[in-house]
């Protein structure tokens, strides 16, 4: 009732002198301005607090829509698109673990006051097309830069290293080309400050030239042109400024804005010419950080290390980092505990700009994730915990019997338009990016290709597991499922296809779309076995090895996998009991295994023998 509220009473006047009336419904909220954000996998009651609307009318347009949904279920892609039509508003669906969730606390930083500010050191990416010298220019500042410091530090690959020019530093990041760019600017990861584009003076402007320009305009970075190999025969530097004019970069000598510098990378020509204008167009961007707030930052690079598990390299982009913070990474999560830079000296704190290789991790977190120090290790965990559950969520969405090539192949032949969705594991972050890369350019007029979950290591059972819900395939790229993995795919019928050369998977997948798979060689696991002992003899290494199930045949192929990731793939060339030689060992027997030309197997070592027979599909 009213009274409760302190309202006027039944039958009584307000103070405008009017009959009380029932409340009228509440006007509809303002549309915000701009995209709004919503997590895949959204909730109804988390739409609709993001929305501005009460759930009881989302709820009432999704039966409009054809769909029941309870307040707290979750919301599909094409959900979320009808809605924001009924709605009128711009949506845009995230990855769950980029959006901050309710959970999180909104601890927007207040804008920084300009005395805290200090000038901080440029992030520079070198794109270009491929054979054009980029890992030529990047190189030869490498090999002065050690030249320059006294010798002993081991230099690290950690995916960015720092250049010294007088007395300023250059941070370049060393990424395989424009996808990793595009795939950091897709995470919503603006992590560099400008772009040098690297062109052949002998061979001009190329597809990939245009896609990296593309990129870098799409980022709004400053570029600055290398024109390479100058010193060729057929150099014709001048046709690369018009090739580049017409396509909008104006050199400055011609009355444009774009610098371009002449080069010749395997001599240095102009190399710390290069490197002063970087300075000059960074002064005009006046970069400013300050380093004292809570470290932020993206991580570039990561992958699983033998001895020291998860790493990620990260570039500091705001604050310092120092060792023993608590960090958050997607739903990663990690207490600093080691950090490296490129030249192999350990840090205890990280400024702007810095690149540093971090241990201590969770789990490996994903290149192109944003980074930030917070308050402490619980809050770390929580945070990142919250960001899986979320994740999770997302992956299960959608549920469904599982799938294979062959049922694919089936529906190419009936549906108007099949889905083939896919987890992608693979030995490091860049093969996952470039495999899904690959994955998605594919020809998508046959058949709609999604990968629901890619990541780095060996095929696990969580894997299997969301295949099996989603209807999904699994596919392994230099990576074997680990046994827990393999045993639940055969029992419940899950595809897991492994490969080594990136063209055979992305051809079987084609070849299924286009209703063309062929019979096929199957491969059969006979057994697998771990290493426990290394034996040196005249003749080689030999493996003393226990078998862990199903049997090790002499003569059979095989792999060796570190790590779930495989290192060498021959045959077993001898196989020992005792001193007798001997035709298979079966699970539970200790044996000796030897593996013609291969000698750097390791204690811990996995060795699997397998055959590949010839099966006709039906």
């Amino acid at each position: 009732g009213g009274g409760r509220h302190g309202g006027p009473q039944r039958g009584q006047r307000d103070t405008r002198g009017q009959a009380a009336q029932p409340a009228p419904p509440p006007a509809p909220a303002p549309v915000p301005a701009g995209p709004i954000r919503v997590p895949r996998a959204v909730t109804v009651e988390e739409f609709a607090s993001k929305v501005g609307r009460g759930p009881a009318e989302i709820i009432k347009m999704l039966l409009g829509m054809g769909e029941l949904k309870t307040i707290s279920q979750s919301l599909s892609d094409e959900a979320v698109e009808l809605l924001a039509d009924e709605l009128g508003m711009t949506i845009e669906v995230v990855s769950p673990d980029t959006e901050p969730g309710p959970e999180e606390t909104s601890e927007e930083t207040e804008e920084e006051s300009p005395e805290l500010l200090e000038p901080r050191s440029p992030v520079v990416t070198v794109m270009g097309h491929v054979d054009h010298g980029k890992s030529s220019i990047l190189q030869w500042y490498r090999k002065q830069e050690m030249l320059a410091l006294e010798a002993g530090g081991i230099t690290q690959a950690i995916g960015a290293y720092r250049v010294h020019n007088h007395d300023r530093t250059v941070t370049f990041i060393d990424t395989p080309g424009h996808q990793a760019f595009t795939q950091m600017r897709a995470r919503g990861a603006e992590v560099t400050d400008l772009v040098i584009l690297v062109v052949a003076a002998d061979d001009g402007v190329q597809p990939q030239t245009r896609e990296a320009l593309d990129h870098a305009r799409a980022a709004s970075v400053p570029v600055i042109v290398a024109v390479n190999k100058i010193d060729k025969e057929n150099a014709d530097p001048t046709r690369v400024r018009q090739q580049l004019a017409e396509l909008g970069l104006q050199p400055e000598e011609w009355g444009g804005d774009t610098i371009f510098v002449d080069v010749a990378a395997k001599q240095g020509t102009n190399l710390e010419e290069l490197l002063d204008m970087v300075h000059l167009v960074a002064d005009l961007q006046e970069l400013k950080a300050n380093p004292s707030a809570p470290a932020r930052g993206v991580a570039i690079e990561a992958h699983l290390d033998k001895g020291r598990g998860p790493v990620a390299t990260l570039i500091v982009q705001k604050g310092s980092l120092k060792i023993g913070a608590p960090v958050v990474c997607g739903p990663a999560w990690c207490k600093v505990r080691s950090m490296v830079d490129d030249m192999g000296h350990h840090l205890e704190v990280a400024g702007p700009s810095q690149p540093v290789q971090v241990s201590g991790w969770s789990r490996v977190p994903t290149a192109g994730d944003e980074f930030k120090a917070v308050r402490d290790e619980r809050e770390a965990k929580r945070i990142a915990q919250e960001r899986e559950a979320r994740v999770r969520q997302a992956e299960y969405v959608a549920a469904a019997k599982p799938v294979s090539l062959l049922d694919l192949l089936a529906k190419t032949q009936t549906d108007a338009l099949p889905e083939l969705r896919m987890i992608v594991k693979a030995a490091t972050q860049g093969a996952v990016e470039a495999l899904v890369d690959a994955l998605e350019k594919m020809d998508q007029k046959k058949v709609r290709s999604t990968v629901l979950r890619s990541g780095v290591g060996a095929i696990t059972e969580n894997d299997v597991t969301l295949a099996l819900a989603s209807g999904a395939i699994v596919v392994g790229f230099n990576v074997r499922p680990d046994v827990g993995a393999r045993q639940l795919g055969e029992r419940e019928g899950v595809d897991i296809r492994t490969y080594q050369v990136i063209y055979h998977l992305l051809n079987d997948i084609e070849a299924a779309t286009k209703g063309l798979l062929a019979p096929v060689q199957q491969e059969v696991v006979l057994g697998t076995a771990q290493v426990r002992q290394l034996f040196r003899t005249p003749r080689g290494v030999i493996a003393g090895s226990y078998v862990l199930e199903g049997k090790i045949v002499r003569n059979a192929s095989a792999r060796v996998l570190r790590d779930g990731a495989i290192v060498y793939t021959g045959t077993i060339g001898s196989l020992r009991r005792f001193k007798e030689d001997v035709r298979e060992v079966l699970t539970g027997f200790e044996c000796g295994i030897g593996i013609p030309d291969f000698n750097d197997i390791k204690e811990g070592d996995t060795i699997e023998a397998y055959e590949v027979r010839e099966v006709a599909q039906t």
